[in-house]
């Protein structure tokens, strides 16, 4: 296939310039030209030959033939232009011989030259493959741990959730738990007030009525007591009520701070700088 004229003209300067750089001393590698020519080790080997050998060319030999005038000559004569041409076919042949040796010289500092390029790509490649699996490995572990600590946000937010819902059903509990208290309270405050009524009818009869004084006070007595029952009940509710709340703070912390070691792993997967923080 023929090459591209744009490609094969990058290919003849990058070799003139380096030529020239290099004081016409020496001819450039194929490598160095297609480093400079930025193409393939195919397209710069190839146009290398031609211009390897533009640089070697030699005038063509004429080819030397007899006229059949020189026939006619005397036989004496004949034979020394005949000698003379002969001498001068087996210069061109030398010369010849000459320039096939310089162009098979040539193919072969070429081919040990791209011996030599391919041998260093495939250490470049190497290195290349192997940086990538450093790179890649980097890449999945990170991935890994960006996956870990969204599972442990997610964990938190749901416990976050549950302590907040067991918040807000203590809340609600201690707040009926005080309409219960001042129900109780209004109950013996009726109770003392029918203890009161009680005795104060009493006295005005002169009447012992033990039971019925007994049966106010026992009411009396059970009333607080259950005053007391449900402001101890309050009191726990409350307690409840607290340790949610100190609960759902420590949770809403821990999903913060999750939040923030996250955004700081996908900060520095984006800029390849090692995370700070609590995450490293």
């Amino acid at each position: 296939m023929e090459l591209n004229k744009d490609i094969r003209d990058r290919i003849l300067a990058a070799a003139d310039a380096l030529y020239e750089q290099a004081g016409r001393a020496s001819f450039p590698t194929v490598d160095s030209v297609r480093k400079v020519a930025k193409v393939n080790m195919n397209d710069a080997a190839t146009t290398m030959k031609e211009w390897r050998r533009a640089q070697t060319a030699q005038a063509a030999p004429v080819a030397i033939t007899v006229p059949e005038a020189v026939h006619q000559l005397h036989s004496q004569a004949l034979a020394a232009l005949w000698q003379s041409a002969q001498n001068t076919a087996n210069e061109s042949l030398r010369a010849a011989q000459a320039g096939w040796e310089a162009e098979r010289a040539e193919a072969e500092t070429i081919n040990k030259q791209l011996g030599d390029a391919y041998d260093a790509q495939a250490v470049e490649l190497d290195a290349a493959n192997r940086q990538i699996d450093e790179l890649t490995a980097k890449y999945q572990g990170e991935q890994k741990q960006t996956t870990e600590l969204a599972q442990q946000i997610e964990q938190a937010q749901k416990a976050t959730l549950v302590a907040e819902n067991r918040a807000a059903i203590a809340e609600q509990r201690a707040v009926e738990i005080e309409r219960r208290a001042a129900d109780l309270r209004t109950e013996l405050d009726l109770a003392h007030h029918d203890a009161v009524q009680t005795r104060t009818e009493l006295a005005d009869v002169r009447q012992a009525q033990q039971e019925q004084r007994k049966t106010a006070a026992q009411e009396a007595l059970r009333a607080a007591e259950r005053l007391t029952a449900t402001q101890a009940e309050r009191d726990e509710a409350r307690k409840e009520a607290a340790k949610a709340r100190e609960e759902t703070a420590h949770w809403r912390g821990q999903v913060e701070a999750l939040k923030e070691q996250q955004r700081s792993l996908l900060a520095a997967i984006k800029t390849g700088k090692k995370p700070g923080g609590a995450g490293e």
